[in-house]
């Protein structure tokens, strides 16, 4: 008779491989990694994840929902201030990488180990990036940006740019410079918004 999961084993093995995935990068560990970390047997694991390709993309997910419901938290104090919302999700994103475990972002990391557009990791990483692409659109456009996609893709630039910094060079490197970037940015597709947002 087949062995019924314990409450919660789902989200312990996600759990133990987000942490094993960040530290390490996902290509560097295996399932036995996984299931000796968790305490799982072989069965129970392959019964949750069928495979290495299935546990990737769950943890991409389950980190996405947790990600966008951080970005929310932070940004709905400005709801209503485009702007102050920009702003504040780009001192989210330094706060990031001033924390002293930071190694990188797991959606370019991800999608920098896998080549492959079809794979599973890389296509969850992708609809990631691409949805935090189209709400930095809608923020634009609320905030009468003259030219939103142009506006999104700089911001985009700016985010990639402070994270790989910051995973190589600190918090103190280039990643300081973000969020005086980014009121450079709002300036140039927004003239006048950036007030007492910025302050």
């Amino acid at each position: 008779m087949a062995r019924t999961p314990a409450p919660g084993t789902r989200r312990r093995i996600l759990n133990v491989a987000s942490r094993l995935f960040s530290e390490n990068g996902v290509r560097a560990v295996g399932m036995q990694q996984v299931i000796e970390e968790t305490g799982v047997g072989k069965s129970l694991l392959y019964r949750e994840f069928p495979s290495k390709d299935e546990l990737v993309a769950a943890w991409i997910r389950q980190s996405d929902e947790e990600w966008w419901a951080q970005a929310r938290k932070v940004t709905q104090p400005h709801e209503g201030d485009p702007v102050g919302q920009i702003l504040a999700l780009m001192r989210f994103f330094y706060d990031s990488v001033d924390q002293p475990d930071f190694r990188g972002c797991i959606y370019y990391n991800t999608s920098s180990e896998f080549r492959d557009p079809t794979h599973p990791g890389r296509r969850e990483a992708r609809q990631h990036l691409q949805k935090l692409r189209d709400w930095l659109r809608d923020l634009a456009v609320s905030a009468g940006a003259d030219d939103p996609d142009a506006m999104a893709d700089a911001l985009m630039l700016l985010i990639g740019g402070m994270l790989a910094n910051g995973e190589v060079l600190g918090p103190a490197g280039p990643a300081r410079m973000a969020i005086a970037t980014a009121e450079t940015i709002v300036r140039q597709y927004c003239p006048g918004a950036v007030g007492s947002a910025a302050a």
